[in-house]
């Protein structure tokens, strides 16, 4: 198979050939776009203007490869083992959850909203630490911390602050213990939570249920707020009076949010649509 990989655009008519039985064009079109800018570093641009750039031997065996791990729908971004988001190369693996579009959309949020801040922002539930390194490159005077239950989510935060050449502090810490304490105080606190209820697996992509981190997921049906009553929880210690607090949370949830941010002594409480219509953030001001 590998003589049939000579060239830039033999690469997708490969991938086409390939993986059309499981992916639609559009997306396998998507793939062969992030992974040649991957693997060769060039441009969709370049990919369509040079079609005839030659491919090594050694990079044809790894677009087999790739495809391959595409077949038994291991997510693209756990096979090259990067992602980019809001700008910075994240890397992942099995231990965080895939950064997505809409958790850009709560980073974009809050940069817009608070242009010049200099205090100190918790990212709670960091994963692969995605929000924090964001946060600390588009607002460079604030000090940022991450926490996460899980040690190897913030190793791997840990490594991608390096990556991303930012100073963020990464902790190990449960949220659910009501006798954490931590050595914080701030102005904004952001998480993206555990939010979708174990009824709604059945609604999933394989790809998710089978290689994404389940304790990064899901929550029970009989508690689908418990994350953030633990985060509003320790918001009475950690936030600063004044302070905001941004969360990424279910769609059908943005009713009972409110609610419990109203009832939590929050003002200035606004649910706020993503770019597909659903209710996605929800922000509060502590007074």
């Amino acid at each position: 198979m590998v003589q049939n990989i000579r060239t830039i655009k033999d690469i997708k008519s490969y991938m086409i050939r390939e993986l059309i039985a499981i992916y639609p064009e559009p997306e396998i079109n998507a793939l062969n776009t992030i992974i040649i800018k991957t693997l060769f570093g060039i441009s969709r641009l370049h990919s369509l203007t040079q079609p005839n750039d030659p491919v090594s031997r050694k990079k044809a065996d790894e677009i087999i490869r790739i495809c391959n791990e595409l077949k038994k729908w291991k997510p693209l971004q756990y096979i090259l083992g990067e992602t980019s988001f809001y700008n910075c190369v994240i890397n992942v693996n099995p231990d965080v959850m895939i950064p997505r579009t809409e958790t850009e959309e709560l980073v974009d949020l809050i940069i817009k909203e608070n242009k010049g801040y200099s205090d100190a922002i918790l990212d709670v539930g960091c994963g692969s630490g995605c929000i924090s390194i964001a946060l600390a490159v588009n607002l460079p005077g604030s000090k940022v911390t991450g926490i996460d239950i899980c040690k190897g989510a913030v190793k791997t935060s840990e490594e991608n602050a390096v990556l991303n050449d930012v100073n963020v502090t990464f902790l190990v810490a449960d949220i659910l213990n009501p006798s954490l304490k931590l050595p914080v105080s701030a102005g904004i606190i952001v998480s993206n939570p555990p939010y979708i209820m174990e009824s709604e697996k059945a609604n999933m992509a394989i790809n998710v249920l089978d290689f994404e981190p389940q304790n990064a997921l899901f929550v029970p049906d009989s508690d689908p707020l418990l994350f953030y009553k633990a985060i509003i929880k320790m918001s009475d210690t950690i936030l600063l009076h004044g302070g905001k607090i941004y969360l990424e949370i279910n769609e059908a949830m943005g009713r009972h949010m409110t609610e419990l941010l109203n009832s939590s002594g929050f003002s200035s409480v606004a649910v706020i649509r993503d770019i597909n219509g659903k209710n996605r953030i929800i922000k509060g001001l502590k007074i």
